[in-house]
């Protein structure tokens, strides 16, 4: 059993009745207003880090940690599924459940962030031979101008894998890193088994997507997502026509797409609403009272089109409890557009949680964001990030920024 935390009342009864009482509110009410920080997972890689997170965090005021435990396609807890994140030297440490054990004696809530397809980032491929990048290269995805350099390689190549690394170093101003292909059965059924296994071993408030998209329209251009594409359009077309492109598919990879390219989009956009429809269902059938939220392009338009990320139509279906919109602008006309915007997509305020990017607005930007979002009514904010609060003001004799704006919009940072 975990050691007790110093100095804290520990009662599990006492965070459960927090919860239960959340959970016969609605789970999207479990505080008046949340106050979030997205925590990277550097933070998590140490005991001492994770201590001085939670009680930073609460000092400063706030009441939710969305610590991000799959970064990279890896596990900062003790996953079923994931290798154990590289930054982890200790295998005994288990970053989740440490965060968990110290935010609920403080009567904080924790979610974990996942992130979804973005499974690889850095100067070199991951070094455990498990990792989904080494074990299934099948499983990743391919943009378009790598698609008929790739279409007759076997994934399982070295060189494979590399190409989609190099690309990714290459051009970072478009894409993040490595992604994994969203039409994949394979990638679905892992995501799924993700999410469950957080779900019914970890006593979680809620779970977060994030990267719950495409990069951009340049992608999944992977020879297994384009013939997942033509038979998926293929009852959709006259018996000719499907013979004629199947002539041409033979040596052009892109015959299906652009021919129809309408088809191509709707294709993308399902196999991401798929899957989040999929994942809701399972965790509501075992925790209903976890929040199920998605950090998502704030930008409606563009997170449609060019990221088939239907997020409005999450929240219509009913798919997800909670849209965290990641309005990162210094502009405050723009933040107050993208927030009301939500809200209104939402039909609850409560369902919004406007997404705050700290580390463009400094301490008067950020709090003039924070009076915003209060001014539209939204159920909560959500900063990005407290690593990058913490590193501000750092010096001796210093106030981090986290405890300055804890002070001026929460009245914390004691």
């Amino acid at each position: 059993a975990p050691a007790p935390v110093a100095g804290l009342d520990t009662s599990v009864a006492r965070w459960s009745d927090a919860r239960r009482v959340g959970a016969e509110a609605g789970p999207v009410r479990r505080f008046d207003e949340v106050r979030g920080l997205w925590v990277v997972r550097g933070t998590l890689a140490e005991e001492r880090r994770v201590r001085t997170m939670v009680r930073e965090a609460e000092r400063a005021g706030f009441n939710t940690l969305v610590v991000q435990v799959r970064g990279r396609g890896d596990a900062y807890y003790h996953s079923r599924w994931e290798p154990r994140a590289e930054l982890l030297t200790d295998p005994r440490f288990d970053p989740l459940e440490l965060t968990i054990r110290e935010a609920h004696a403080r009567g904080m809530a924790v979610h974990a962030w996942v992130n979804t397809h973005l499974v690889w980032s850095g100067p070199r491929l991951p070094v455990d031979r498990g990792h989904l990048v080494n074990a299934r290269p099948d499983w990743l995805a391919v943009p378009r101008s790598l698609a008929r350099d790739l279409w007759n390689v076997d994934p399982f190549e070295p060189g494979y894998a590399e190409a989609l690394r190099r690309y990714a170093g290459q051009n970072p101003e478009t894409v993040e890193g490595m992604y994994s292909s969203p039409s994949h059965p394979g990638v679905q059924e892992r995501l799924y088994d993700v999410w469950m296994d957080l779900a019914e071993r970890y006593e979680l408030d809620g779970i977060h997507f994030d990267y719950v998209r495409f990069p951009s329209g340049d992608f999944d251009y992977s020879r297994g997502a384009l013939d997942r594409f033509r038979t998926w359009v293929a009852p959709r077309l006259g018996t000719q026509r499907l013979r004629d492109l199947d002539q041409v598919y033979g040596t052009n990879p892109f015959a299906f797409t652009d021919v129809l390219p309408d088809a191509w989009d709707e294709f993308r956009r399902a196999q991401i609403t798929g899957l989040v429809e999929r994942i809701y269902q399972g965790v509501k059938a075992r925790r209903p009272d976890l929040v199920v939220s998605a950090a998502v392009f704030a930008n409606v338009q563009d997170a449609y089109a060019a990221r088939f990320q239907d997020w409005r139509a999450w929240l219509d279906q009913g798919i997800l409890d909670v849209v965290v919109p990641m309005a990162y602008t210094p502009s405050n006309d723009l933040f107050s557009h993208q927030i009301r915007e939500a809200a209104v997509s939402a039909g609850r305020q409560d369902r919004v949680w406007a997404g705050i990017g700290a580390y463009q607005n400094g301490v008067g930007g950020t709090l003039d964001k924070i009076g915003l979002a209060r001014r539209e009514g939204v159920g909560g904010l959500m900063l990005f990030s407290y690593d990058w609060a913490m590193e501000q003001g750092a010096a001796p004799g210093e106030t981090s920024l986290l405890r300055r704006l804890g002070a001026a919009a929460f009245g914390g940072g004691r």
